[in-house]
């Protein structure tokens, strides 16, 4: 009778951990935010000093949630890269105001910028997580890490058929060339268009990344693939990649 309970038992565990390995998992109803800062001319060290001495912590007090912290390995490009996440497109509304008001960073903003303004302009982008995304966890791997961040822009009406082909081969084949997957976002366009697909990888260097691209495209599986799911014309209209290094303060490395 013990033995007849305990197999039963190893049987409900066996098929609880199989159903858990194959079920997708449901994307965090965060709601993030990209932002990329250009600095002022000559400000490039400032503006990201300040963010390692003031910015975050201020961020952290006002429920901001810093996810990451990039430069680009191309040094000719002035750009702070950043992500932070949020309960709701409301929090993130709330806490920017109180962020903006708050006499701590007006005293910050005075105190760096006596000698004049450190910010030039902001880009900023509004995304969600993909049920294709892995959990997105801060974290620091060693050794040090390159980070990859690429935006699709889907041609029209082929952005679910893109997630699919992500889905279903892409994810897999980037592991099985050495990519680590660190999230996937769909963007919310300003002008209700459809959205793009912005994803995160990382590598262990800036030349392994390309090397392990170009094997991704040389693999016999990825070209019947693309040439399958293209049969009726390209998912993609244009595809776009930064190659990054992690600040000494990104929660990611």
């Amino acid at each position: 009778m013990f033995k007849l309970y305990s197999l039963l038992t190893f049987g409900l565990l066996f098929s609880t951990a199989t159903l858990a390995i194959v079920s997708p998992g449901k994307p965090s109803s965060k709601f993030y935010e990209v932002r990329i800062y250009y600095p002022t001319p000559g400000k490039y060290a400032e503006i990201v000093d300040r963010f390692r001495q003031y910015t975050t912590k201020i961020f952290e007090k006002h429920g901001m949630e810093n996810i990451g912290y990039w430069t680009p390995t191309d040094t000719s490009r002035k750009e702070l890269i950043y992500i932070l996440a949020y309960p709701s497109r409301e929090a993130r509304d709330a806490s920017w105001k109180a962020f903006s008001s708050d006499p701590e960073w007006k005293a910050v903003v005075a105190k760096t910028e006596a000698n004049g303004k450190l910010v030039d302009h902001v880009d900023q982008i509004f995304m969600t997580e993909s049920d294709i995304s892995p959990e997105v966890k801060t974290g620091v791997k060693s050794p040090a890490r390159t980070f990859e961040l690429r935006t699709y822009t889907p041609a029209p009406d082929k952005l679910p058929a893109l997630l699919t082909r992500f889905r279903d081969h892409t994810i897999k084949l980037f592991s099985n060339h050495g990519m680590t997957h660190i999230g996937y976002w769909t963007t919310q366009e300003k002008d209700g268009g459809q959205p793009k697909l912005v994803y995160i990888l990382a590598h262990p260097s800036e030349a392994e990344g390309k090397a392990h691209f170009d094997e991704f495209r040389k693999d016999p599986v990825w070209v019947k693939v693309k040439a399958e799911s293209e049969k009726n014309g390209p998912l993609t209209t244009k595809v776009e990649s930064v190659y990054m290094k992690p600040t000494d303060y990104s929660p990611i490395k």
